[in-house]
């Protein structure tokens, strides 16, 4: 499947400030799931360009400028072929079959820093919200649990499209009973990873298609966010809360992290007198290739 993704970005100033070094996370993870057929990067106003990969495996531009500007643009647009057309194409190796269970002693020292929990003073109302997933016994065959909580999300938690940086506390998530996609994806981490489970933060698009449901269709116009579990036999799976489902051909992952943090499509600095900030305007178009509408 081909999929296409137009993502504008604007920083607008109320007169020339001098920027700052920005760090872009644009350019999707390639794999044998994911293969760029094409990507284009403008930049107004020029700077000079350089790719980086991070710590994770991230593709990061990283832009230097030379001039002042009233106005910063970033304009990504990428072509790419999804192989990912069955997100149930796998087999969980036999000790895994069944939560809690210990990782292999060479992946629990790779893995060690996704299994840190970071909220630990939500750890009695993360326990509070999977207990009905689990047994008597504080036990779940581990497909069953995570395909069932992620599948309720949508159900008993209202989907929020928050502007404001920063993410939820998975208490404040409980609490609210609603968030967005980025919040819906920490609380699933951090529940993940209290049954001693390995879990990252996944930023991308998920993109539009004819069959979209109304959560589907909201997040086609902006980045999007899930978790990735590691799952021995499978590796890292996605599971998006969001909307309830596994990450599969309409997920488009662009960075990995450990915190939500890690991976802000674009962060950079500007220097300039108080109130020079006139705001931001993000524009994203995620497409399957074939919904895409003909020129006219």
């Amino acid at each position: 499947m081909l999929l296409q993704i137009d993502h504008t970005t604007v920083y607008r100033y109320a007169r020339p400030v001098i920027l700052g070094t920005h760090r872009l996370m644009v350019r999707p993870m390639e794999g044998h799931d994911v293969q760029v057929r094409s990507s284009t990067l403008a930049i107004t106003p020029a700077c000079r360009t350089r790719w980086i990969q991070d710590v994770f495996g991230n593709s990061i531009a990283i832009l230097d400028f030379a001039e002042p500007a009233a106005e910063l643009r970033v304009e990504s647009r990428v072509t790419v072929e999804q192989y990912n057309t069955n997100p149930f194409d796998f087999v969980l190796d036999h000790h895994a079959g069944e939560l809690p269970f210990r990782y292999s002693e060479d992946e629990a020292i790779d893995i060690a820093p996704f299994l840190l929990r970071q909220f630990p003073q939500d750890e009695p109302a993360i326990q509070n919200w999977i207990r009905p997933y689990l047994n008597a016994q504080g036990r779940a065959r581990t497909l069953d649990f995570l395909t069932a909580i992620t599948r309720s999300m949508p159900l008993y938690f209202q989907y929020t499209r928050r502007e404001e940086p920063g993410v939820q506390s998975p208490g404040e998530t409980l609490n609210k009973r609603a968030g967005s996609c980025r919040d819906f994806a920490l609380l699933l981490m951090e529940a993940a990873r209290q049954l001693g489970l390995a879990a990252r933060f996944a930023s991308g698009y998920l993109c539009r298609a004819s069959s979209s449901n109304q959560t589907q269709e909201a997040a086609s116009d902006a980045t999007h966010a899930w978790a990735e579990i590691y799952l021995p036999g499978a590796g890292w799976k996605g599971f998006d809360p969001t909307c309830g489902i596994l990450a599969a051909d309409l997920h488009l992952r662009v960075a990995v992290s450990r915190h939500p943090g890690q991976a802000a499509p674009v962060s950079g600095s500007f220097i300039g007198a108080p109130g020079d900030d006139l705001g931001m305007i993000v524009t994203v178009n995620a497409r399957a290739a074939e919904d895409t509408p003909p020129a006219t």
